[in-house]
C-alpha cells in the first residue's frame, strides 16, 4: 500500500529484505548510530538487538508478518505483526535514527493497527515495552496503550536479545483496544 501524502510504501518483507532490516533495527536500537534518534537503547544494553535468523523467523511464520516501510525506495521503517486469536502482537518496530521525531512511528503503528483489526479482525493490540524506558512507554501511552503491570523476565544471558548493562530489566506488557 503507498500513501501519496507521506511518500511510503508500506508492503510484506521477504527474505530479499532481511539484511537491510536487520540493519535497521540495529540502527535504532543499539551503538552509537542509533544516538541519533531517541529509540536508542545503547545504554542499557549492548550486543545485538536481533539478527538475520530472527528476522527470517518473523517472514516466515504463518501467523506473522513483517510490516516493511520504503521511502525512495529505502526500507525506513519497520514492524512485526502476530496474529494470536483475539488480539496481535506488535513487535520489532524500528524507524530510521534520522528519521525519528517527525511523525513517521506515528504513521507506521497506526497502519499497523489498521492491519491487524481489517486483517485479523484483532480487538486489542499488545506489545512488550522494558520498563525502565519510560520515554518511550510515554509515546505508546500517547498513542493509546495502557501499562497492565504484567512483566515478564528479561533472557539474562540469551546474547541473542542483547547483553544488558543493568540487572533490573524486565518486559512490561501495554495493550490497546482497536474496536
Amino acid at each position: 500500500m503507498e500513501t501519496a501524502a507521506t511518500g511510503l510504501t508500506f508492503r510484506d518483507a521477504t527474505d530479499a529484505d532481511v539484511d537491510a532490516l536487520v540493519a535497521l533495527v540495529e540502527s535504532a536500537y543499539r551503538g552509537d548510530d542509533s544516538r541519533a534518534g531517541w529509540t536508542t537503547e545503547a545504554d542499557i544494553l549492548e550486543g545485538q538487538r536481533t539478527d538475520p535468523e530472527g528476522v527470517l523467523e518473523v517472514i516466515k511464520s504463518p501467523d506473522s508478518r513483517l510490516l516493511t516501510v520504503e521511502q525512495d525506495g529505502r526500507i525506513v521503517a519497520c514492524c512485526q505483526l502476530e496474529h494470536r486469536g483475539a488480539h496481535a502482537y506488535f513487535g520489532m518496530f524500528a524507524v530510521s535514527p534520522v528519521l525519528q521525531g517527525a511523525g513517521l512511528g506515528k504513521t507506521v503503528i497506526a497502519e499497523a493497527e489498521r492491519l491487524a483489526r481489517e486483517t485479523w479482525g484483532a480487538t486489542e493490540m499488545h506489545m512488550t515495552v522494558i520498563s525502565v524506558r519510560h520515554d518511550l512507554i510515554a509515546w505508546y501511552e500517547r498513542r493509546g496503550y495502557r501499562r497492565t503491570g504484567k512483566t515478564s523476565p528479561f533472557p539474562y544471558g540469551d546474547e541473542r536479545f542483547g547483553i544488558p548493562q543493568r540487572a533490573d530489566l524486565e518486559f512490561e506488557l501495554l495493550v490497546k483496544p482497536l474496536a
